[in-house]
């Protein structure tokens, strides 16, 4: 290995503890928090382990990770640092564990991204219920705080889709006495500090972004800053109280300041505080700059982690998204106000990704949640703060909406300008409805105009993804999506831009079947639109339902939270399937059964968009087109 390698190569002792022998060679003697991960433990800022426990660390904290402790054995990686001083903290990882194991049709997956090796089966169903529960076992009196995906998007009653039933908030299952939900850098340190000062963790109950489980006469009275939802029990009986509860769950999410939520479970009551204010810049570049190593542990060495090698190279500028997609969770675990970081912190983190020994000179994504929000807020945040909204996009993008790219076009020039760095790439997703939207300013179009063209002159690794999801605009509707136009209007631009710069660069759309809204037929025609566009599907999706996301409200209640319609959705194998196949309408093996189906639904002119100058019979075998009286012989 050339010298010049081993020497960037990180130190055991660079890393958080992860065995007491680490610990010592820290010279250490004990660990004030111990963090339990369902994920490999990887250094980097895209790694929420990392970013915990680098945070605690930064405070003066002793931190110890144990990444994907082994719970069938004799409980040994639970037992290896005994109780911490302050707390036991447990995550399943950067995953819902659910959506990380199982498929849209709830079959086991045979891979995990977050795994050495990307093997499965390195942590449980559920590991917040199952880690919490181990350490309550065997340390009873120590706190225990639950963090992560999977806890913050469960943190109230929510509709698991692999069980197929209704759940409890996750604190009312697991054994944690607190659960930190969203982005939990600032909160764990006030959660640290608290304990540290000698407070009980069943006193500590008003911390911003932390959910705590509480006897049922500590409810408050329902007023400006106080809503009471249905019950657990009510909503189990009721699915029009579970979805009138979603409507208040998420308006405070994306509220600036919400108010607190309380639900009762039995005889007790989980009480949700408000979301923190959005990070400063200055309290995001602390973040960010933390000491981390940017790469895995060393005990994984010689053993690939899938997720780790997608991001390695990439930087995120910032958090937050004010899409509000109906599938989507972002919003409700980062929030829709958008925390960006320094255009001098993001170079620092080019520039320690230049110096890797692995790097060539291309960095894979200069992005976020979504690629290009970097920089942007209300302008007048007055408006901002009384805002209830959950998309600043839909159905119109929001007029007190400042939509410049000029500050993100500012962050590509001075990251290509970067010595060691020959290209920088955009993959996250790209919101071309905010790029393209006529603001009425000249100025403001202008450089939007420039943003679109460079991106796609000078950013594009070969393909770009987009994601329009649907062509039906009552289906995008639902979704929170712009019409599917849009996607014409973008495709002009990036044709124009690839014939004038020479290049044969490809646009590569994502699409979902079986959304809530989406019937057989607005598939068909899905088909036949992207037929036009000479489009062969290759980004496509089955709609998964993921606890806490208006369209798994809408999927398990049947009923639109905030209109209270009955909305259509496909809920079986069998009307999944009759929906998926449309994705493929070019591969004869599905030919035969999308003519039948399209017979069935009486859509005849679909047939010949999607099969011209040939005739089927219902079951989708064919003859030439001939001109009358000739000869109907079959092929």
């Amino acid at each position: 290995m050339p010298e010049s390698t081993v020497q960037n190569m990180p130190l055991l002792t660079d890393f958080l503890p992860t065995s007491v022998k680490e610990m010592k060679a820290l010279g250490w003697d004990y660990v004030d928090v111990v963090i339990f991960s369902g994920d490999a433990y990887v250094d980097h800022p895209s790694f929420a382990a990392a970013v915990i426990g680098r945070t605690l660390q930064a405070a003066g904290y002793k931190v110890a990770i144990v990444p994907q402790p082994n719970w069938q054995d004799d409980l040994r990686d639970f037992r290896k640092f005994g109780a911490p001083r302050l707390f036991f903290g447990v995550s399943a990882g950067a995953m819902d564990s659910m959506v990380n194991h199982y498929t849209a049709a709830r079959r086991r997956r045979s891979d995990d991204a977050y795994t050495a090796g990307g093997r499965h089966g390195a942590r449980p169903d559920y590991p917040t219920i199952v880690y919490s529960g181990i350490l309550r076992s065997l340390f009873p009196d120590t706190p225990i705080v639950a963090g992560g995906i999977e806890a913050s998007m469960r943190r109230l009653s929510h509709y698991d889709y692999w069980q197929d039933r209704l759940r409890p908030s996750i604190l009312a299952d697991c054994d944690a006495d607190m659960l930190i939900y969203g982005m939990g850098e600032k909160t764990v340190l006030e959660v640290a500090g608290r304990l540290a000062a000698g407070e009980r963790i069943d006193m500590i109950t008003d911390i911003d972004q932390t959910v705590v489980l509480l006897p049922q006469e500590s409810s408050a009275v329902a007023d400006d800053d106080n809503i009471e939802l249905h019950g657990f029990e009510e909503c189990l009986r009721s699915k029009r109280c579970q979805a009138e509860n979603f409507r208040h769950i998420e308006q405070q999410s994306n509220r600036f300041r919400g108010a607190v939520l309380w639900q009762r479970h039995g005889d007790k009551v989980v009480k949700v505080n408000p979301m923190s204010p959005p990070m400063t810049t200055g309290e995001i570049d602390a973040s960010f700059d933390l000491p981390y190593t940017r790469m895995p542990h060393p005990r994984y060495r010689g053993k690939t982690i899938p997720a780790y090698e997608m991001i390695r190279h990439s930087v995120n500028m910032h958090r937050g998204c004010f899409g509000g997609c109906a599938f989507c969770t972002i919003s409700a675990h980062q929030g829709k106000f958008i925390a960006s970081r320094s255009k001098e912190s993001i170079l620092r983190e080019v520039r320690k990704i230049t110096s890797m020994p692995d790097f060539k000179g291309y960095l894979s994504d200069l992005g976020g949640p979504s690629a290009n929000m970097y920089g942007m807020r209300g302008k007048n945040l007055d408006i901002c703060r009384k805002c209830m909204r959950p998309s600043c996009l839909h159905p119109r993008p929001c007029p007190n909406l400042d939509t410049d790219h000029s500050r993100l076009l500012d962050i590509y020039h001075a990251v290509d300008a970067v010595s060691g760095v020959k290209k920088s790439f955009v993959g996250s997703g790209v919101r071309y409805d905010l790029s393209m939207h006529p603001t009425g300013d000249k100025s403001v179009d202008a450089v939007n105009r420039r943003y679109n063209e460079e991106l796609i002159e000078r950013h594009v690794s070969g393909r770009l993804k987009v994601a329009p999801e649907h062509t039906s605009s009552y289906v995008l509707g639902i979704m929170r999506k712009p019409e599917f136009s849009l996607y014409y209007d973008f495709k002009a631009i990036f044709d124009r831009v690839n014939d004038r710069a020479g290049l044969r660069q490809q646009l590569i759309p994502y699409f979902i079947s079986s959304h809530p809204g989406c019937r057989e037929v607005d598939m068909a025609e899905l088909a036949a639109e992207t037929k036009r566009l000479n489009l062969h599907l290759e980004q496509v999706q089955d709609f998964t339902p993921t606890p806490m996301t208006l369209a798994t409200e809408i999927y398990y209640t049947g009923i639109h939270p905030y209109t209270g319609e009955k909305i259509f959705t496909a809920t079986t194998p069998e009307e999944k399937l009759a929906q998926r196949k449309y994705f493929f309408w070019y591969d004869n093996a599905y030919r035969p059964e999308i003519i039948k189906s399209l017979h069935r639904l009486h859509r005849a002119d679909l047939i010949e968009s999607l099969y011209p100058s040939r005739r089927f019979n219902v079951q989708g075998y064919y003859g030439v087109a001939r001109r009358p009286g000739k000869d109907k012989s079959r092929k």
